[in-house]
């Protein structure tokens, strides 16, 4: 009898060192629901945070139901990844439960599209910290490191080139936006018409991604991701990752 109440606690004491082993890192949502232009790329983009999952030890769900945005259900998740979403997609239910998960102390990233999402909700969008207005045809351009010491842009050149689709922005949101990537406007066509919107460009500083502490948590954004290849690029990969990991969890600023 005493026998098997030690294999019982040896077994025990195993499956307990084995799971802390492969325990995750933090755990992430990543949420595609539009109501408006959808982009080819939401896929791509969906296979890539898989890989970084895998690659990085940390958990992930996708899902395109807003009814999944609960206040019990978030409570499993350290971060919400709002990869190119669109439009109003949120009832006044889903909105109070992520306001309370953010305030929590839990992370938000917003890839491209995230920052055409929700327009009228005025705590969304200075989570997000600027809101998209237009952009002109998807083109080459110079992009410049504004700080390096934010997880994934460390090993970056201080200015590379790159094709994206250019979002111009309105005014910040917040005063405490810290900008990482700016694109140099001298280096591509900021000329845009839609009807009675026209682009004119932001001037001499065009932010393209950057980061904040927000109502109690923390808030990552990136407009680079409207391509499919964006998702195949190690480069964009790392940049992703930086913003998420410290999303999650906070870490990873080299200046700390």
């Amino acid at each position: 009898m005493k026998v098997q109440n030690i294999f019982k606690g040896l077994l025990l004491f195993a499956l307990f060192v084995s799971n802390s082993i492969m325990a995750k890192q933090f755990k992430a949502l990543v949420f595609t629901k539009t109501n408006g232009w959808h982009h080819e790329s939401i896929l791509d983009g969906v296979q890539a945070m898989r890989r970084l999952a895998e690659r990085h030890h940390f958990d992930m769900e996708w899902h395109e139901d807003p009814s999944r945005l609960n206040a019990e259900n978030l409570k499993q998740f350290d971060v919400i990844v709002f990869l190119s979403t669109t439009g109003d997609i949120f009832n006044a239910e889903q909105k109070r439960a992520i306001e309370a998960f953010i305030q929590s102390g839990k992370g938000f990233v917003g890839i491209h599209s995230a920052s055409d999402t929700e327009h009228n909700w005025q705590w969304y969008t200075k989570l997000v910290g600027h809101t998209f207005y237009i952009h002109p045809e998807i083109q080459t351009a110079r992009l410049k490191v504004e700080n390096k010491f934010f997880p994934g842009l460390e090993h970056l050149p201080e200015q590379f080139l790159w094709t994206d689709e250019y979002y111009e922005f309105s005014e910040g949101l917040n005063e405490n936006l810290n900008y990482i990537l700016t694109v140099d406007e001298n280096s591509y066509s900021t000329d845009a018409q839609w009807g009675e919107l026209s682009a004119k460009g932001m001037g001499d500083f065009h932010p393209i991604a950057w980061y904040q502490q927000y109502d109690g948590g923390r808030s990552f954004y990136t407009a680079l991701g409207h391509m499919p290849a964006a998702y195949q690029q190690e480069i964009f990969l790392n940049h992703l990752y930086g913003g998420v990991y410290w999303a999650a969890t906070g870490k990873g600023m080299l200046n700390q």
